[in-house]
């Protein structure tokens, strides 16, 4: 494919590469066999591809997706990630434009209802057509829809699947808050019951009231290719590169690290870092997303994101070294690593306030107690 900055963008102050890696801020056409990164972020993943090819298969949608942009292309506009927006014509309407019909918190049951149906591949027309309409299709594999908080403000809410063998959205939950008890920034998150089942709502960080704010993945961010793993410290190279406020954001970088191996966050792929343009071509950390504790019984993978580029040993101590590529003294890195353990540690104690029930802890222990915790408080 092929994308074009237009000349009026290019001659217009304050004007910005939407990919700085891939579609650097030049003249000419820039050219790719896959969908560019900033694309590609804003589309969805694997519950909303689901959703699309359902939906043509029952005349829900008129065009059949061939390429990855006809699934950014299906999705709605009010609720898309990031600031990007897509005409067919220069003055034509957004595509797709859903006239910004974003369901209430309080419809959270009949979004639960409809997302269950199409787990269990016994969903309607209607129930894809309700969802599609709604803005279902956000990236990421769990069902989950966006949503209007009270205030006004657009939030993300994550649905339980039928098969779960514990409380998905309550583990998610559970790791936020703890992360905002070690010093990290997370966005607003609450826990929300829905006919027995827990659903976490998640307010977006990709919107101040109306303005939507430029979004990108570390792994767009860093110009990788599809299914590359790429490192911390890459990310850290990437932070030097492109960042907003590098000092902080590499120190909080460095926290998120370990706090992810002290609670199992095994999921931690390059498109689960993300980042938001604070001033034109400059990029800083969004809040921390998608943390997700796996207890032991279903870790069946290392950390997808290495801490260094040639090192494959998932460790404290191998945290602890790489700690001057964040630009972090040993000392500094030891206290980080001490606030970021006393925080975890008292996960049992942070359920309990959180209401979870003592049946949903007991299946998350081994996500919090594991032998790198006991080398984290040997080592800090």
């Amino acid at each position: 494919m092929s994308f074009e900055y237009a000349a009026e963008w290019l001659g217009r102050a304050g004007a910005f590469a939407i990919d700085p890696t891939s579609l650097p801020l030049r003249a000419g056409a820039h050219h790719s066999a896959v969908l560019f990164g900033a694309m590609q972020d804003c589309g969805p993943d694997r519950w909303g591809r689901v959703l699309i090819e359902r939906a043509v298969r029952k005349h829900v949608l008129d065009r059949k997706p061939y390429h990855d942009l006809d699934y950014v292309l299906a999705l709605d506009d009010a609720s898309r990630i990031g600031a990007l927006r897509f005409r067919a014509e220069a003055h034509g309407p957004f595509l797709a434009a859903g006239g910004g019909k974003i369901p209430p918190l309080v419809q959270l049951a009949a979004l639960l209802n409809a997302a269950t149906a199409v787990h269990s591949e016994t969903e309607t027309a209607q129930d894809l057509r309700y969802l599609l309409g709604q803005g279902s299709p956000l990236g990421g594999a769990r069902p989950k829809s966006a949503v209007a908080l009270a205030d006004g403000r657009l939030a993300i809410a994550k649905f339980s699947k039928p098969d779960d063998v514990r409380d998905i959205a309550a583990g998610e939950i559970l790791a936020l808050t703890l992360a905002r008890k070690a010093g990290i920034r997370v966005p607003a998150h609450r826990l929300v019951e829905v006919k027995g089942k827990g659903v976490s709502v998640i307010t977006r960080f990709d919107r101040d009231g109306v303005r939507r704010i430029p979004f990108l993945s570390a792994h767009s961010l860093l110009g990788l290719a599809p299914g590359a793993p790429g490192a911390h410290t890459m990310l850290a190279d990437g932070i030097r590169q492109f960042g907003d406020d590098t000092a902080g954001d590499l120190r909080e970088l460095w926290r998120r690290l370990v706090f992810s191996l002290l609670v199992s966050n095994y999921d931690d792929h390059l498109r689960n870092h993300g980042f938001l343009m604070r001033a034109p071509g400059r990029w800083a950390l969004s809040p921390a997303y998608d943390l997700n504790p796996v207890p032991e019984i279903d870790r069946t993978q290392t950390p997808k994101t290495p801490i260094t580029e040639d090192q494959e040993e998932t460790s404290i101590a191998a945290a602890l070294a790489a700690a001057p590529r964040f630009g972090l003294k040993a000392a500094v890195a030891r206290a980080t690593l001490r606030e970021v353990l006393a925080a975890v540690s008292g996960w049992r104690k942070t359920g309990r306030q959180l209401r979870l029930k003592a049946q949903t802890l007991d299946a998350y222990a081994t996500a919090f107690e594991h032998p790198l915790r006991d080398e984290a408080g040997r080592l800090a």
